[in-house]
């Protein structure tokens, strides 16, 4: 029995959402276990590069996104996109049991929303339209409308790192989410290139002498790199549970108005569908919303508390009282700290 290509997209697409879900937790452990030996990554601490359970967590992510970029070869965006919305639910579940970490009703109710949202948009979102060359990309990038999005993005990235970062940072999750996402929607375009580029010079069309191919390879790279840094910060500091939505809601609303824009989808759209897309956006924001208003502060622990890891739990005395916290209370300092 032969199976079509668009059983072959959804078979990876479901995989590639179970490995992207499974590897948030896991990298979240990983970045817990490397904060009780050096410094956190959400004040710009690199010790998690020392621990295996993170690596496992990134070989994981990597692992769903081949898979995730390979489905996008068999079967239709409007097929494959969507179900990305499945990590979110993995991630949660894995979350609650994994991590204890919890979301009230409203918080709940604001996840539904986000999902949902997402959904309507992408269901409706423009075709998209698929070049067949790197130069033919090359020339859709060097636009006047693009360029206007990208040297847009730009300025609100290095805003993002230059000024809210330092302020805002561990408090508002939009920041890191936003370097995130905008670069992202860099990433999808370069790696569309990339793909491209593969396919043509595995079919006998050599893509490799072309500069543009290593230009697109080379924004890749950087891209994915800070992606990586900025949401190992969010994770870091932000509950796991609010992460992976709101960076799905973000990555995906970027990356279609990225590609509206790139490939000039947006006037073959109908009414309904533009109506429809507007009300998806008003879904998310809510979503957003509540998620905010509801998320959990994870506590940090006060000078003069002695704290350690014992492979399961983080411990501590403070006070001369011997306390228990669970693995989903994160600690903003693992040093010991003497008391005048």
């Amino acid at each position: 029995m032969t199976i079509s290509d668009n059983w072959r997209g959804l078979i990876l697409a479901i995989s590639s959402s179970l490995f992207i879900g499974t590897s948030f937790i896991l990298k979240k452990k990983g970045l817990k276990r490397a904060a009780a030996a050096g410094t956190r990554a959400g004040v710009g601490g690199y010790a998690y590069l020392l621990e295996p359970l993170w690596w496992t967590g990134m070989i994981t992510m990597i692992v769903g996104e081949v898979a995730n970029f390979v489905a996008y070869i068999y079967a239709p965006a409007v097929l494959v996109t969507p179900l990305g919305v499945l990590s979110i639910i993995i991630s949660a579940v894995l979350a609650h049991f994994m991590l204890k970490e919890r979301l009230q009703r409203l918080g709940v109710l604001g996840c539904v929303s986000c999902i949902v949202g997402s959904v309507v948009i992408v269901i409706h979102a423009p075709q998209e339209y698929m070049p067949v060359s790197v130069q033919e990309i090359w020339i859709l990038a060097t636009q006047p409308a693009f360029m206007i999005y990208v040297a847009a993005s730009l300025s609100m990235v290095l805003a993002l790192i230059l000024h809210f970062e330092p302020r805002y940072g561990q408090t508002n999750i939009l920041v890191y989410l936003g370097i995130c996402s905008l670069m992202g929607s860099f990433t999808i375009v370069s790696i569309k290139a990339i793909g491209i580029a593969i396919k043509l010079t595995l079919e006998g069309i050599s893509q490799v002498a072309y500069p543009q191919t290593w230009f697109f390879l080379s924004v890749a790279v950087i891209c994915i790199i800070t992606q990586l840094n900025y949401l190992n910060k969010a994770l870091d500091t932000f509950n796991t549970a609010i992460v992976s939505p709101i960076y799905y809601v973000m990555f995906t609303t970027m990356t279609i108005i990225a590609s509206a824009i790139m490939f000039k989808d947006w006037a073959g759209q109908s009414v309904s569908d533009i109506v429809s897309e507007i009300c998806g956006f008003i879904t998310v924001l809510s979503g957003t919303i509540m998620l905010h208003v509801t998320r959990e502060q994870e506590p940090v622990t006060a000078p003069g508390t002695v704290t350690w890891y014992d492979g399961e739990h983080i411990k501590a005395i403070e006070d001369g009282h011997y306390i228990l916290l669970h693995d989903s209370e994160y600690l903003d300092s693992y040093s010991v700290l003497a008391k005048n």
